[in-house]
């Protein structure tokens, strides 16, 4: 399930912005976020072969800060991104649905299909968890596969000598490059969906570091093999202006009308899988941190548990932003909430917990210093090209710790327990994979 939210997300939607930023290079963004999110992977590794929990995060956050405004409002951050996630593949969805029609610029029908498709998710995964994680298998496969067939048969096509290849990096670059690199480190952000089921996999204290690294060697080399592809069949022009479909686009001239369909195919295959198995993990992440009382909840007059209002909550979430914002600003709020989140779990973790499971303080803070590089690129690039953006993602982050602040100065006077569910663990009613 890690890998296929990864590979939903993180080819369709993203390849287009990072060669955007990164121009000819944008391959090698795809293996320097490989590396910083291999880093960042330590501190969750660690942390779960100590405490193997399906509280995942928020139980990181929680033992590293204790139950307080930090690790709920580090937690509600990543459930957040997860949810901007959603809006994201869904719009990508919508882009490659109606690129055979030539109306992927059309934004009423991209907010309607984008919708339709959240909406879609939400009856899958109201119908169960069976449905969500075989229905995550069987079109994980099919994807990987797919996309790596795509992959090989254009580049086969088109070899290494034209298209985006075919013209020189740029001097001036560098910040670009890097900020690039934001967006490379969201196409990887999928490997928390393993954290936060560690309770269910088999031999968690070996297994679930096991996992996350497989998933991510399969992502970087699906990524990479794709992003080969798109350079070796456009011009770095060519994949700006197609951005938002870039694989549909490079499959057309190197392998024709067939490999058009066919890629249309596997991405709206990629993004549906994807789009269900986030509102599964969000919707299961939002319902441990309600049962532990780090964020409000109200039922709103509807009738059944706590995990199905979740799956609500998450799909009007995730239907607003996938309605009210392009592709470009989608990503952006994800980068900005995932990095200071991720930032935040390896600063706790350093600050108070090395010592209890073994970790190295040299790596921690190696990948502190990693995503605060990369943070400051991504918003020096923003600033310039929409600062619009950048002062929402402020105001979201500042608006959560301060609504976290007076929740919890509010549950406090009125004497409830801010140790419930310490463990980070959900009840039953949460459900299993």
């Amino acid at each position: 399930m890690g890998t296929g939210v990864m590979i939903g997300a993180g080819i369709f939607a993203l390849t287009g912005q990072i060669a955007e930023l990164a121009g000819p290079l944008f391959p090698l963004s795809f293996i320097l976020g490989a590396l910083v999110t291999a880093l960042a992977a330590y501190s969750y590794i660690k942390m779960s072969n100590a405490w193997p929990s399906s509280g995942g995060i928020a139980m990181i956050l929680q033992k590293a800060y204790g139950p307080g405004v930090v690790a709920a409002s580090a937690s509600l951050l990543m459930a957040l991104s997860m949810v901007i996630n959603e809006s994201l593949v869904a719009r990508t969805f919508a882009t490659y649905a109606l690129r055979p029609f030539g109306l992927e610029e059309n934004a009423i029908l991209l907010s309607i299909i984008a919708l339709a498709l959240i909406v879609f998710a939400y009856i899958v995964n109201k119908a169960g968890n069976r449905s969500v994680s075989g229905f995550s298998l069987v079109m994980s496969a099919i994807k990987i596969g797919g996309i790596a067939l795509f992959a090989v048969a254009a580049i086969a096509a088109s070899g290494f000598t034209s298209g985006a290849f075919a013209q020189g990096p740029e001097l001036s670059i560098g910040g670009a490059f890097l900020a690039s690199v934001a967006f490379s480190i969201l196409a990887f952000k999928g490997f928390t969906t393993i954290t936060n089921s560690g309770g269910e996999i088999v031999d968690p204290h070996r297994n679930v570091g096991r996992t996350i690294m497989i998933s991510i060697a399969i992502c970087v080399v699906t990524y990479l093999l794709v992003a080969l592809a798109v350079g070796s069949s456009l011009t770095i022009s060519e994949i700006v202006v197609a951005r938002d479909y870039s694989l549909a686009a490079a499959a057309r001239p190197a392998l024709g009308e067939l490999g058009f369909w066919f890629t249309i195919v596997i991405a709206i295959a990629a993004t549906t899988s994807g789009v269900i198995a986030s509102v599964f993990a969000v919707s299961r992440m939002l319902t441990m941190l309600t049962e532990m009382k780090m964020i409000p909840h109200s039922h709103f007059g509807m009738t059944g548990g706590i995990r199905s209002h979740m799956l609500v909550y998450t799909v009007v979430i995730a239907g607003t932003l996938a309605v009210l914002f392009d592709l470009s600003r989608i990503a952006s709020l994800g980068a900005f909430f995932y990095l200071v989140m991720d930032i935040l779990v390896h600063w706790g973790v350093y600050r108070h917990l090395r010592g209890e499971i073994g970790a190295r303080g040299s790596v921690l803070l190696t990948a502190i210093a990693a995503d605060v590089v990369v943070l400051a690129a991504f918003a020096w690039i923003k600033l310039q090209s929409d600062p619009l953006i950048v002062g929402i993602a402020l105001t979201l982050i500042a608006a959560v710790f301060a609504l976290e602040a007076l929740f919890l100065r509010r549950k406090g006077a009125r004497g409830d327990n801010p140790d419930h569910g310490g463990s980070g663990a959900p009840s039953d009613e949460a459900g299993t994979l």
